[in-house]
């Protein structure tokens, strides 16, 4: 019983987490996926779009329209890959790193505060627990 007590509590925080960082993005006029792959550009550099939704946890499909309203706020561009003509990057223009500038550091901020009550040691742990709670669910897939 107590591991389905778990199952919900991991959820519940989890939601909890993701209408905090819903709220924060729709105060700069973004919604969470499209500050998901601004925060993802803006840390790891240009990025193939097939492999960003892969890292922000969306479909393909829908990776295809979050960058199309991206690219319609100037704040991510498209650039081919010289290498392989079916590879699209995409690159975060001087505007998106602006936006990013200003309200990474408050996000970042806001994020802290979540585990304000939890020491160094303790936030480790459960990265390490939630990592191995994750592995083993992937191993059912």
């Amino acid at each position: 019983m107590e591991d389905l007590k778990a199952v919900t509590v991991i959820i519940r925080a989890a939601q909890a987490i993701q209408e905090v960082i819903r709220k924060d993005a729709a105060r700069h006029g973004l919604n969470s996926t499209e500050f998901s792959v601004l925060e993802l550009l803006y840390h790891r550099g240009d990025q193939p779009i097939q492999v960003i939704g892969k890292k922000v946890l969306i479909s393909s499909g829908s990776i295809t329209y979050v960058v199309d309203k991206l690219v319609e706020k100037n704040y991510v561009r498209r650039k081919g890959c010289p290498e392989d003509r079916r590879v699209t990057y995409a690159v975060l223009t001087s505007e998106g790193k602006r936006l990013m500038d200003e309200i990474f550091p408050q996000h970042k901020k806001e994020m802290g505060s979540i585990f304000a009550d939890l020491d160094a040691d303790e936030i480790n742990q459960v990265i390490c627990l939630l990592k191995r709670i994750g592995y083993r669910a992937k191993s059912f897939e």
